[in-house]
């Protein structure tokens, strides 16, 4: 029950459209709705801006399917994550408009084309981080942001991640999913001025503990603007970097814009802050 449908609902009130009673008992319904395994937080799109999100590991195929047919009555664009093929399939059976991603493990019910705003850069150290990725990158495509993909760029081949720093420069937040030692989130946070978000994986031999070596790194990085999420939380961080990336849209700070050698936003003379202090200090 997002604003949409509140206005909408308000509206067919005051049009005589709807009666009180109607009314009132979907408004009774607002803040959650008990179906006795699960609570449906319908109030959280209005709170929030985003319906509930379904985490689909540890519920049975019905638990999901109630979940699924209540929350798409009043939203579009529900993402179920973690969702396994079986699962799929069994949303499928009580709702035919969806979508799977199988590399992020994600269904999207009810998917509604949507403007995509603002620039997240997602990045792997290498091609078997690319599922969390998929996970992060379908998570901010699906919640309106423009989503740039740059794949096995890792620190075994630095001039991999080098030659495409100008794809870097123009991101208002970079996602970094990464194994083994999970270096790169430090390498791309020592490039850029935006906030860079590291997303350990759980690739790697076995003293990287399943991707706790990484989640070690990361939290230990020296690069300044890096935060970390949990092992192999793709969502998370595609989640979290919606939210960066829209406040940053809000505040006008969009990095759209030709920026300078070390991603400084140029004037409409040329200057950039970078080169003022060059011309300053020489």
């Amino acid at each position: 029950m997002d604003n949409q449908y509140l206005m909408e609902l308000l509206k067919r009130v005051q049009s005589g459209q709807t009666d009180l009673d109607s009314a009132m008992s979907q408004l009774k319904k607002l803040p959650f709705e008990n179906l006795g395994y699960a609570r449906i937080d319908n109030h959280r799109c209005v709170r929030t801006g985003v319906s509930e999100v379904i985490y689909c590991e540890g519920k049975t195929i019905e638990q999901t399917q109630g979940i699924v047919q209540r929350l798409a009555r009043h939203h579009d664009n529900i993402l179920a994550t973690r969702a396994s093929r079986e699962v799929y399939e069994g949303i499928r059976e009580v709702m035919e408009d969806c979508e799977y991603h199988p590399m992020a493990r994600i269904v999207v019910i009810n998917p509604r084309e949507i403007d995509r705003v603002g620039n997240i850069a997602v990045v792997t150290a290498g091609t078997s981080d690319i599922p969390v990725a998929e996970e992060a990158a379908v998570t901010a495509e699906t919640l309106g942001n423009r989503v740039n993909r740059i794949y096995d760029a890792g620190v075994a081949g630095i001039h991999r991640i080098l030659n495409v720093r100008e794809d870097l420069f123009q991101a208002n937040v970079a996602v970094v999913a990464a194994g083994m030692e999970g270096a790169l989130t430090s390498v791309v946070g020592g490039l850029v001025s935006c906030p860079v978000i590291g997303v350990p994986t759980s690739i790697g031999y076995g003293a990287s503990f399943g991707g706790v070596a990484a989640l070690l790194c990361m939290l230990n990085s020296c690069a300044s603007g890096v935060s970390v999420v949990n092992i192999d939380n793709g969502f998370g961080a595609g989640y979290q970097a919606s939210l960066i990336n829209k406040l940053g849209i809000r505040h006008g700070e969009n990095r759209t814009t030709k920026t300078d050698a070390v991603g400084q936003p140029e004037r409409k003379d040329g200057t950039t802050d970078a080169k003022i202090s060059l011309v300053k200090t020489s």
